[in-house]
């Protein structure tokens, strides 16, 4: 048979992208985020977005530490302190005005959550990285002052992880669901009967419908509503005023968008994903009152630097609990 009838594959523009679009994502309702504000030179891991009262913005460098607060309407860049605990993950703030910050440790058994200051003084073990074996990534509170987080653990074959649930006298621990491969983000609906939550070795979305006691699962309550695809997985996660949520997928420079039930209804891409840049998106949030999210992500393995993105949401982000 002559080589010019040998049926051949062929790249399209679609396959040439260093993290192609699937089939069923490509209809999508799709934008592409703008340049919101540059935080470093470096390549460096950016997590935790939270807003305060003030509707500043903080949020922290994982693996070297420092926390940064962006004063707005200005969009300062501050340096505010150094965690003392090793990889911290996220930022939230509790209602009494403090940072209550996650911390992944080794990754293995020495994570936790201290609380300190807006400054960084005055830190107070919340959940010990003695005591416990936890990797703690991600946490969100609830009107009463309790918390969920999740355990970041475990890989694909070995799933160790889970989600918790911390009173408001922080006296006790509960597991709400347990064996995930990697509990990464976590979210909870304007309601408090649903938690979202995205495993990152599996690649899987988590929908969780609560009893009122916020820590008993319904009958028939736990679902996986969808399964991403990629080497990569889903990070860091928030929902909108509608209970949308937003959901920051590492390592494809891009943020899925799925209603209340888990159907995919949107995306905004990282500008300069498809040459392979800016693809270590990892959390998304909501300027108070508004329907701007900011996204962060960096550039690491292009050498090149760290920025926070911006794109407005189907709906003003959620007035989370920390506000009331």
């Amino acid at each position: 048979m002559p080589d010019q009838h040998i049926p051949s594959l062929y790249y399209t523009e679609a396959s040439k992208s260093a993290v192609p679009l699937l089939a069923h994502e490509q209809h999508l309702q799709t934008v592409t985020a703008e340049p919101w504000l540059k935080i470093s030179d470096e390549g460096l891991q950016l997590e935790g977005l939270c807003f305060d009262r003030n509707h500043n913005l903080f949020l922290c460098e994982v693996f070297g530490g420092t926390i940064f607060r962006v004063d707005l309407p200005e969009k300062k860049v501050n340096t505010v302190f150094k965690s003392e605990k090793t990889n911290p993950a996220s930022v939230k703030i509790h209602k009494d005005g403090r940072l209550y910050m996650s911390y992944l440790g080794d990754f293995k058994s020495s994570g936790g959550i201290f609380a300190t200051d807006t400054d960084g003084k005055n830190p107070q073990s919340i959940v010990s990285d003695i005591d416990t074996e936890y990797c703690v990534d991600d946490l969100v509170f609830d009107s009463k002052g309790g918390f969920y987080f999740t355990d970041f653990r475990g890989y694909s074959t070995n799933p160790l992880g889970g989600v918790y649930y911390v009173s408001p006298d922080h006296q006790t621990i509960k597991p709400i669901i347990q064996n995930i491969a990697v509990a990464n983000g976590i979210a909870l609906s304007t309601d408090e009967r649903v938690l979202w939550v995205t495993e990152t070795n599996a690649n899987r979305l988590h929908r969780i419908s609560l009893e009122e006691d916020g820590v008993t699962i319904e009958p028939f309550g736990a679902s996986i509503p969808y399964h991403f695809t990629g080497h990569e997985g889903p990070d860091s996660c928030c929902i909108d005023s509608d209970d949308n949520l937003y959901v920051a997928m590492y390592g494809q420079g891009r943020v899925l968008v799925f209603n209340k039930s888990g159907y995919p209804i949107g995306q905004i891409l990282m500008p300069g994903r498809d040459q392979g840049h800016m693809l270590r998106s990892t959390h998304p949030a909501f300027i108070p009152g508004t329907n701007q999210l900011i996204i962060c992500s960096n550039d690491i393995e292009r050498g090149g630097d760290s920025w926070l993105f911006t794109a407005k949401g189907f709906a003003k982000g959620h007035n989370s609990y920390q506000f009331h």
